[in-house]
């Protein structure tokens, strides 16, 4: 904190979700949106993970799955910082999420203190003992390292989010890599793996493909393969809440998406004789279809692998994108580092590292 004086004027306020980004008490709101891409900007040193406005405001305006609550830390008028907390509305609910986001010229002057003495109050509140986060980091920063106990990854230990956390009682639990593809280029490798995929896949297993939203006839495996992504996932030390999915949550996941204004593209692949939805790979992109794409979740469910079903899904849904969202340059994806069987598909297929996540772990004292 770099002047006591100065932090003694500082203000926490909840921020209200408008009812559009265009309503009178939208300004904190539009603010948090800023300091969000200032913060991806800044940190990860690219803009593949911007959001616009109306895509958070469509995500934090249904609050039917999880409960999102954000506030503000402000001095004369002005946003210092922004904090948003997500909680899972499962009633065994064990963690708060939560993105601690300081406009980058303001970071050390006392509001991520108070933001983080926020979240923890909120999550004592509810009773829940564990804090979870993620920090963004460019590739290639020299100097010393931490290793999460997974042995895969690192992130740089001088870089401020890092001391922070480690100031503040975190630990470090996963390391994620972001991986973009460029979509300007010649996709005859990506149909090539594609064609060699299905072919080692065999006969038992069959492409479905859709825009959201979902057809009627596969919501219900697509709702058992979303459920899936909590338990078969690797998630390192982090504690990851078992999600509970059936065909109403898929309809309400997609009518959230389209107040968002999403473009989604699913390939998934079918086992053929028991119906099961297998694997699925999700394609996304707010209205400005000239920005990046985002992969979303792509699993291949645990009793599926080996059939190189992970590789079907994520080259259809390519060349899925390409005809449908041509305006796009290129897909930003997160896996954990630990996940060599996925890096291994990015990597072939031509993905290459743009920066990393840290995921942070706090167990609060009773």
């Amino acid at each position: 904190m770099t002047d006591l004086a100065q932090a003694g004027t500082l203000t926490v306020r909840p921020i209200i979700v408008p009812e559009s980004v265009d309503a009178a008490d939208a300004g904190p709101f539009l603010e948090m949106v800023r300091i969000a891409n200032a913060v991806c900007l800044n940190d990860a040193g690219h803009d593949y993970l911007h959001e616009d406005a109306d895509e958070m405001l469509g995500f934090m305006q249904d609050q039917t799955d999880w409960t999102q609550r954000a506030f503000a830390v402000e001095r004369d008028g002005v946003i210092l910082g922004v904090v948003k907390l997500m909680v899972s509305n499962e009633p065994d609910a064990s963690t708060v999420e939560f993105d601690l986001m300081i406009d980058p010229p303001m970071w050390g002057q006392g509001a991520e203190e108070l933001l983080l003495a926020e979240v923890e109050r909120e999550a004592r509140e509810r009773g829940l003992a564990t804090i979870q986060t993620w920090t963004l980091h460019r590739p290639g920063q020299p100097g010393e390292h931490f290793e999460p106990p997974t042995g895969w990854g690192s992130v740089p230990a001088r870089d401020r989010q890092t001391v922070f956390q480690i100031d503040n009682g975190f630990t470090l639990e996963q390391v994620e890599r972001n991986s973009v593809f460029d979509l300007t280029g010649d996709f005859a490798l990506v149909e090539r793996m594609l064609d060699e995929a299905i072919e080692a896949a065999g006969p038992d297993y069959r492409i479905v493909a859709w825009t959201a939203p979902t057809p009627a006839e596969h919501r219900d495996g697509f709702a058992y393969a979303m459920s899936r992504m909590s338990t078969d996932a690797p998630t390192g030390g982090m504690v990851v809440d078992e999600q509970h999915w059936d065909a109403a949550r898929v309809e309400r996941r997609d009518a959230r998406q389209r107040a968002q204004g999403l473009t989604v593209s699913v390939a998934a692949v079918q086992h053929i004789p028991t119906g099961t939805i297998a694997a699925y790979n999700e394609l996304v992109i707010a209205e400005d279809h000239t920005g990046a794409t985002s992969q979303y979740g792509t699993l291949v469910l645990k009793e599926h692998r080996g059939h190189k079903l992970g590789t079907v899904v994520k080259c259809a849904n390519l060349l899925r994108w390409r005809g449908l969202v041509p305006e796009s340059p290129r897909v930003s994806t997160f896996n954990a580092e630990e996940n060599r069987h996925m890096l291994d598909i990015n990597e072939a297929i031509g993905f290459v590292p743009a920066s990393y996540a840290g995921a942070w772990k706090k167990v609060l004292a009773g």
